[in-house]
């Protein structure tokens, strides 16, 4: 396919297809325990914040190594730095199933799993800026976050189903784990065998420019005018994301729903995600819009937020989480990576987009604690602000300045 005089290859979706793959795969080993929250607590006899340690380490790890990770990235290829994280991915995914009834073996192990995360996720941007024209970006991206809400899909829905037994009341996490260990091998092992670093020839005519070290990058990123409210817009939204996410069991008990309820409402609301970032990242992509997308996407968590936190009516709450996954995760993710990755350029996109997932990785964790500590009538009624917040952030973002471009090459080829 020629495009301007450049050549897509057409590898480049056996490449996105990989990296969804294992990106969906860390995903559930990340969240295995959400959905059943209560039951593993009978089985390791543990307390609930234990439980949701075993999903903590995942963010806590990530501040350390985040960095270190798109350092990688950028220094030695997504080639590089996807197989470190593909090849922890199926080790430790593996060893979480053959002692899944020792929790500190458990907990060893989702510390091996969240080494990997960073190396998968930081990729996302690099992956679509190697193999991707511009006018397919939002579209790669959308496609790998994507992966992440399928993978969370599983684990919300076919989990409580993997742990039951012939016995009323009693639950086995055995079989479950290692079959998830069993996927994690698989899916790094394809990763492994073929992901490629770049085509032959790049996507777009690429401008060289003089590199800039690690310290420069961040500083550049720190200092661009736009990321002093993308910034506090990911802080909120991912963090509200990963906090109703991993406490999703705690939110439902509350509302007296059971363990398949629980399972059908995480599993709508990721449903939700996989439809919006079918639609809306292509929409940005075809009208190229950045900022008006995610302004709809905060728009739109506003009452799916609202909803969770007021409705007890299964059906409404079912309604509420749809519209949730909708615009935050299928909107709001996806298109605000590819419009950070393009704002700050020339700086790595692995860096850009891991600085701010590490920001909602310490929103993720602070508003898991708060939601433990205060509890889920608070800590939910606290987001519906929060969010109300990210409106106004998203008001304040500039266009990015790839897309006006873009629309100024289209509107000169076309007069």
């Amino acid at each position: 396919m020629e495009k301007t005089g450049i050549r897509l290859y057409g590898y480049r979706w056996m490449v996105l297809f990989v990296y969804a793959l294992i990106t969906a795969i860390i995903q559930i080993q990340w969240l295995t325990f959400a959905s059943i929250a209560r039951e593993a607590r009978i089985f390791y006899n543990a307390t609930a914040l234990e439980i949701d340690l075993l999903s903590l380490i995942f963010m806590g790890v990530f501040l350390l190594v985040c960095i270190p990770a798109s350092w990688v990235i950028d220094r030695f290829g997504i080639k590089a730095g996807l197989r470190i994280g593909a090849l922890l991915t199926g080790i430790f995914g593996l060893i979480k199933g053959i002692r899944p009834q020792d929790y500190h073996m458990v907990v060893i192990a989702q510390t091996g799993l969240a080494l990997a995360q960073p190396f998968i996720l930081n990729a996302a941007t690099k992956v679509a800026v190697n193999w991707f024209p511009v006018d397919e970006r939002a579209l790669a991206v959308g496609i790998a976050t994507l992966a992440q809400f399928v993978g969370i899909i599983i684990v919300m829905v076919l989990t409580p189903l993997m742990i039951l037994t012939e016995i009323p009341g009693q639950y086995d996490l055995s079989g479950m784990l290692m079959t998830y260990g069993m996927v994690s091998a698989a899916g790094a092992l394809c990763l492994i065998l073929f992901i490629r670093e770049k085509p032959p020839t790049p996507p777009e005519i690429v401008e060289c420019l003089d590199p800039l070290t690690m310290g420069e990058n961040v500083k550049a990123i720190l200092d661009q005018r736009d990321m002093k409210y993308l910034f506090p817009l990911f802080f909120i939204g991912l963090g509200v994301f990963n906090a109703v996410s991993t406490c999703i069991d705690q939110i439902c008990q509350a509302k007296g729903l059971s363990i398949e309820q629980t399972g059908i409402i995480g599993g709508i609301m990721l449903v939700a995600g996989i439809i919006g970032a079918l639609i809306l990242p292509v929409l940005s992509d075809k009208f190229k819009k950045r900022k008006f997308f995610i302004c709809l996407a905060m728009a739109g968590t506003i009452p799916g937020i609202a909803g969770l936190a007021f409705f007890t009516d299964y059906t409404l709450l079912l309604a509420a989480s749809f519209i949730l996954g909708f615009f935050l995760l299928g909107g709001g993710a996806p298109v605000g990576f590819q419009y950070c990755a393009e704002i700050t350029r020339p700086a790595p996109e692995s860096l850009s987009q891991g600085l701010l997932l590490f920001t909602g990785q310490v929103s993720g964790i602070l508003f898991i604690l708060f939601m433990n500590l205060a509890g889920v009538g608070p800590a939910m009624v606290t987001f519906l602000g929060l969010v109300l917040v990210n409106m106004t952030l998203g008001i304040l973002l500039r266009e990015s300045p790839v897309i006006l471009a873009a629309r100024e090459s289209s509107h000169d080829s076309n007069g």
